[in-house]
């Protein structure tokens, strides 16, 4: 009866009421996906090792699994809204009795319809929030608050937020209050594991979840958004040594990934969201460095091959830096810098970007998006620098959500001058403010070279000189040079 169970969950056949008898003897998991008392069909449901799908009356039977993990869960389909923080209509229900019950555990889920045509969404996604003590309170209060500003102007469409992890410092007694300011932006949040939200200091990786898991849920899950397929992945490995981590994706992910990834048509839309990035350079596309092992994914070719039949956007913090990084003509990825900043310390992020969020439109498959930084107009997209005594005798501009496809050009009197010239360079203002590191809390903290700096020969006779940023999506954007700045 255990292999007939098997055999028909895995076809996915759950709606036939013969699963239940079956479900009872092997001690699998079964129930029922509805919206307003009708079953929904199609819906994947999964226990973190196996994924089905709900038949024509939404009943669904998991096969029993000893590796099992804490939670069933579904993931949300496209025109339907799941919560993620409790309630009746929660994506996921912790699992009871795993190890002693002999019966069948039935776990019931409710959709709610979308009241939006979702395949036109926004999206809000912030990194790192990583209050370490309740003083980041009140700041985190102010930045949401900014975010707050932002989402109530989108009133025409769905819109969500990813919380990219670290939400806090590994005080996850703080976690309660943290939710309480998220909620105040008036969206609903998806949530990622950082590794400062692990529990540290056991024995071993398994052990390292547990208190996020009991606030948050699952670690690894996915959710669809019109034609956009969601997963949230766990690259944060606990080594089993104090708070030492690597970048690390456990062959137990990447086997649910690839059954949950079976359920989506090649060529879809997938987006894909975790803490560490996979790369932060076009080199480490390829080429591992082992004093990157905490920085970035250590099995990141084996992910990519994964993800490359589809048009895939890889979502990343953890640096508080920004980066945007094509690595296949299939695969972009976005490290997004740090909502805390430089740990609340200073005014921007370690690399000199403002602290903030990034904003993704998808109106059908097309997708556009810009970083917004605290404070700052959507428009803000650089901060220039003319003869500065760091860069004598050159206009400097930091353009911190570029890639290849932006246009940064040196303007004088109405008329082009050159293309600014690409380089790695150092934020001024972040040298300034972070080389006497004294009057911080942070003991860490330090200033970091970063990939979106141009340059060009400073003219101090020069009439009207300005910077033109072009980004991808043909929006421009213009600086005004003011010598001596």
């Amino acid at each position: 009866m255990a292999l007939a169970c098997t055999l028909f969950a895995g076809n996915a056949l759950a709606g036939n009421r013969k699963g239940n008898a079956d479900c009872s003897v092997c001690r699998s998991l079964d129930g029922n996906v509805c919206c307003e008392g009708k079953g929904v069909e199609g819906v994947a449901v999964s226990d973190g090792v196996n994924v089905v799908l709900t038949g024509r009356d939404g009943h669904y039977c998991l096969p029993y699994s000893e590796n099992a993990g804490r939670f069933v869960f579904i993931s949300t389909p496209s025109g339907y809204v799941s919560t993620t923080m409790g309630g009746e209509e929660c994506f996921y229900k912790m699992i009871k009795d795993k190890d002693g019950d002999s019966g069948a555990r039935t776990y019931d889920f409710t959709l709610r319809r979308n009241s939006f045509d979702d395949t036109r969404h926004k999206v809000i996604v912030v990194a790192d929030p990583q209050i370490s003590d309740p003083d980041d309170l009140e700041p985190l209060k102010g930045r949401l608050e900014d975010i707050g500003g932002v989402t109530d102007g989108i009133r025409d469409c769905w819109c969500f937020g990813i919380n990219l992890g670290d939400m806090v410092g590994w005080n996850h007694s703080l976690y309660p209050r943290i939710n309480k300011i998220f909620e105040r932006s008036n969206i609903l949040w998806r949530n990622v594991i950082g590794n400062h939200d692990m529990t540290n200091w056991g024995r071993s990786f398994e052990t390292s979840r547990t208190d996020y898991e009991n606030t948050f849920g699952p670690t690894y899950y996915s959710f669809n958004v019109g034609k956009v397929h969601y997963v949230v992945m766990n690259d944060n490995f606990f080594v089993g040594k104090d708070w030492y981590y690597i970048g690390y994706l456990d062959e137990r992910q990447l086997s649910w990934l690839e059954k949950d990834l079976a359920n989506v048509k090649k060529g879809s839309e997938l987006v894909v969201c975790m803490h560490i990035p996979t790369t932060l350079y076009k080199v480490a596309v390829k080429d591992f460095s082992y004093p990157d092992i905490a920085d970035l994914l250590c099995n990141n070719t084996a992910l990519y091959k994964m993800l490359e039949p589809y048009h895939t956007t890889i979502l990343t913090g953890h640096m508080h830096t920004n980066s945007n990084v094509t690595i296949s003509p299939n695969i972009v990825e976005h490290n997004i810098g740090g909502l805390c900043g430089a740990w609340w310390c200073g005014d921007v992020c370690i690399d000199g970007c403002p602290p903030g969020c990034k904003v993704y439109e998808r109106d059908g498959r097309k997708l556009s998006w810009y970083y917004k930084g605290e404070n700052l107009p959507a428009d803000c997209q650089m901060k220039v620098y003319a003869d500065h005594p760091d860069y004598p005798g050159e206009i400097i501009a930091h353009v911190w959500d570029q890639d290849e496809k932006w246009k940064v050009e040196y303007w004088e009197n109405g008329h082009k001058v050159c293309d600014m010239e690409h380089f790695v360079g150092t934020d001024p203002h972040a040298k300034e403010i972070f080389t006497d590191i004294s009057v911080y809390k942070i003991s860490w903290l330090a200033y970091f070279p970063s990939p979106n700096f141009f340059r060009c020969k400073y003219n101090p006779s020069a009439v009207d000189p300005e910077v033109r940023v072009t980004d991808r999506f043909g929006r421009l954007y213009i600086e005004k040079i003011h010598s001596g700045e």
